[in-house]
């Protein structure tokens, strides 16, 4: 096996992607040298081109919106969380040319959950039913006792998410977005939701909130996980998600454990504090 190997991050667009940092800082703290880690900017149409380019010091790939779907086609398999929600957001790469899938989201949303010390409750409520959502269902079906309601907008999204929630095994219960204000007296509340759309939520956040875990990392905080943690209540991010889903990339793709979780965190907020 060759000394110096590549990985890289694919999506459309990816030049906001936080990868390169984690995965870089990660390298050096491992003392891997020669290894480098890029992006690149592929669309679903370009990435079978991709995939031909690819040799054997090639490592693996993190794949973000639109790929994690349309790479499981090109991969020799993938694994059973990658299979559970149909999308792959890592690919280990070996000199042989195998390429293999997994999810690195699902197990990244629970550990980081854990770090925050929350292992179990009864009930959750997801705010959204976007890509990020069916991940969402997966990771929370993993530590809630009880229902999970799914605040939408629409009833395609209801119709979708009734699907995942049948094929995971999870008690789900649709909810009308206009009533998405009840969510936030869940003892775990999950917004998947794009940058803006639940500030006007962040009005109704109750006086002793339980645990918001609020995907989006930049910009940051949201009004929502703003006003949350004024009222005293538990926070998780999107940053706490990417590095835990980046630490098990990165022990996949090198086969070094542990990944310095702790320096790749501070890589991260350092490199989002100079944006």
């Amino acid at each position: 096996m060759p000394a110096a190997r590549r990985a890289a991050v694919l999506g459309s667009p990816i030049a906001h992607s936080l990868s390169p940092v984690l995965h870089r800082t990660a390298y050096a703290e491992l003392g891997l040298e020669g290894w480098t880690y890029d992006r690149f900017d592929v669309d679903e149409q370009a990435l079978p081109g991709f995939f031909d380019t690819l040799g054997p010091q090639w490592a693996g790939l993190s794949l973000t919106m639109p790929l994690k779907r349309a790479v499981i086609p090109l991969l020799d398999s993938i694994s059973d969380t990658a299979t559970s929600v149909e999308a792959v957001n890592t690919v280990v790469l070996t000199p042989d040319g195998r390429r293999t899938g997994d999810n690195t989201d699902i197990p990244g949303m629970v550990a980081a959950l854990r770090e925050h010390g929350i292992d179990k409750v009864e009930t959750a409520a997801i705010l959204g039913a976007g890509a990020t959502a069916s991940s969402a269902l997966a990771a929370l079906g993993r530590i809630c006792s009880d229902e999970i309601v799914v605040y939408v907008r629409s009833a395609a999204r209801a119709t979708e998410m009734r699907q995942w929630a049948e094929r995971l095994d999870v008690t789900l219960r649709i909810a009308d977005w206009d009533d998405a204000e009840r969510a936030l007296h869940a003892p775990l509340v999950v917004s998947t939701t794009p940058a803006g759309v639940t500030d006007t939520l962040a009005r109704a956040v109750p006086e002793r909130p339980a645990a918001l875990f609020d995907v989006l990392y930049d910009p940051w905080p949201t009004e929502l996980a703003a006003r949350w943690s004024a009222y005293g209540g538990a926070v998780v991010s999107g940053l706490d998600l990417l590095v835990h889903q980046a630490v098990l990339q990165v022990e996949q793709m090198t086969g070094h454990t542990p990944a310095p979780l702790e320096a790749m965190r501070k890589a991260g907020e350092r490199a989002l504090a100079d944006r």
